[in-house]
C-alpha cells in the first residue's frame, strides 16, 4: 500500500491534470461554439443573396451566383471544422471524465488508507496489555 505522502502527491498530480482537461474541454467548447456560429453566419449569408426578380444586366445575376457558389463553398468548409470541433470537445470531455476517475480512485485509496490506519491503531489497543493503577490509598 503506498503511504499517505505519496497518496498526497498523486491526488495533486490527478488534481492538476483534471483541472488541466477541464481548461481544455472548456476551450473546445468555444471552438465547438465559434464554428457553429460561423457556420450560422455564413448559412444567413447565402440566404440574403438569393436570386430576386430584378430589371438589370446579367453581369449582376452572374456575379451574384459567383458569390452565392463562393459562399457555399464557405458553408461547407465551415460544416467540416464545425464536426471537427465537435469530435474534439466529445474528445475532451471524455478525458475529462477520464481525469475524474483517476482523481476520485486516489480519494478511495486516502480514505481506505485512513481508515485502515485506524482500524490498525483500533487493533494495536485491543492487543496491548492492560494498564494497572498502582492506588496509594491511605492505609
Amino acid at each position: 500500500m503506498a503511504s499517505k505522502k505519496q497518496l498526497e502527491r498523486l491526488l495533486r498530480v490527478r488534481t492538476l491534470q483534471l483541472n488541466m482537461t477541464r481548461v481544455a474541454e472548456a476551450a473546445a467548447q468555444d471552438k465547438r461554439a465559434s464554428e457553429a456560429d460561423l457556420a450560422d453566419r455564413i448559412a444567413r449569408l447565402a440566404e440574403n443573396v438569393a436570386p430576386a426578380p430584378t430589371e438589370g444586366n446579367g453581369f449582376s445575376l452572374v456575379a451574384a451566383a459567383h458569390f452565392r457558389s463562393r459562399l457555399h463553398a464557405s458553408a461547407e468548409m465551415a460544416q467540416a471544422r464545425l464536426i471537427d470541433a465537435e469530435r474534439a470537445a466529445e474528445r475532451a470531455a471524455d478525458a475529462t471524465r477520464e481525469a475524474r476517475r483517476d482523481q476520485s480512485a486516489i480519494e478511495k485509496l486516502m480514505v481506505r488508507a485512513d481508515a485502515e490506519a485506524a482500524l490498525k491503531a483500533i487493533r494495536a489497543l485491543e492487543a496491548a496489555p492492560p494498564v494497572r493503577k498502582i492506588r496509594h490509598d491511605p492505609c
